[in-house]
């Protein structure tokens, strides 16, 4: 296929990709696309060329328009990416992608995970693509559908700090269940939504989820997923639980035992067009009463708990 007719048939594709990207405004973001591979990042001024193959074909996505992210009481709306999935026939109409100057160098900035490709451009700031399995089914479940098993191919850009997130352990209602527990703050305020879906799902762009996975639990060896939930409004910061439940997320609501095991880990979007982070923390092993460095260890997480989750009514009521 030629160059010519091969993007002609991308900028066909593009419209499916705009729905995709429209699908999840707390996460459409940076979203490039599904299964990618063989990919590739170039860039000149503040314009990147993202090359990769999916469904069969090669893409050339020109991406520019957004550095960094704007913290919640910004007031203005998120900076977003502005995408040609043509290789620049549609905003340019000429392949752009065929004599596109690539001046940006290796990338040497900070270790990120889920770290595909990546590069410094001249002005010092940088462009990075990870790849992970936002999508998997909750408490340890299989997919069964195409989207759940998807790889995400997302595409940031930055100057400076990263978004951080902190993740902590304890055990919850005296020891009857093991809990995690943090936060998430960008330029140093919390992160966090406005508005949620009746499911708990971010409804705008600031809203971040939080992907929590479990290590060699009830569900099996390795890292399984065991939910989602949000990052709460005001405070960036989150609670929970492990117990067994009957998730409406999963075909009958099956049972499903306590996910606890003996790491978490959690993987969150990062804020803007920031990298994607994530946060890993052991657990603290089964409660004992009588175990006097135990006791003064969970002492010490319930004084953390409060700082970290202060003023936040819901997890307030969680210990």
């Amino acid at each position: 296929m030629s160059p010519l007719r091969q993007h002609l048939t991308s900028a066909l594709l593009a419209t499916w990709i705009a729905l995709l990207l429209g699908a999840s405004p707390a996460a459409a973001s940076d979203l490039l696309d599904l299964n990618a591979t063989n990919v590739q990042i170039a860039a000149h001024g503040s314009t990147a060329l993202v090359t990769y193959r999916a469904k069969g074909a090669t893409r050339h996505v020109l991406v520019w328009g957004a550095i960094n992210a704007l913290t919640p009481d910004s007031g203005k709306p998120q900076v977003r990416f502005k995408h040609d999935y043509s290789g620049g026939l549609k905003t340019q109409h000429r392949a752009v992608w065929v004599s596109f100057v690539n001046d940006c160098r290796p990338y040497d900035g900070p270790k990120l995970v889920y770290f595909v490709a990546g590069c410094k451009a001249r002005d010092g700031s940088y462009w990075a693509l990870q790849r992970w399995q936002r999508n998997l089914p909750h408490r340890g479940w299989q997919p069964w559908t195409a989207w759940q098993r998807a790889w995400e191919l997302r595409l940031s850009h930055w100057v400076g700090p990263l978004a951080q997130v902190d993740l902590y352990t304890d055990w919850a209602f005296n020891g009857e269940a093991h809990g995690i527990f943090g936060r998430m703050s960008y330029a140093g305020k919390p992160v966090h939504g406005f508005h949620t879906t009746s499911n708990g799902e971010p409804t705008d762009t600031y809203g971040r989820s939080l992907y929590i996975d479990t290590h060699d639990s009830a569900y099996g060896p390795g890292w399984e997923r065991e939910t989602s939930i949000v990052f709460r409004k005001p405070t960036g910061s989150f609670c929970y639980s492990f117990w067994p439940t009957n998730d409406v997320s999963l075909p009958g609501k099956p049972d499903r035992p306590a996910g606890h095991g003996d790491r978490y880990r959690i993987s969150v979007v990062g804020p803007g067009v920031t990298p994607d982070v994530a946060a890993e923390a052991l657990d603290p092993g089964k409660w004992d009463p009588t175990d006097r460095t135990k006791v003064a260890w969970q002492k010490q997480q319930l004084k953390l708990f409060d700082e970290v989750t202060a003023g936040d009514k819901f997890c307030a009521t969680q210990h």
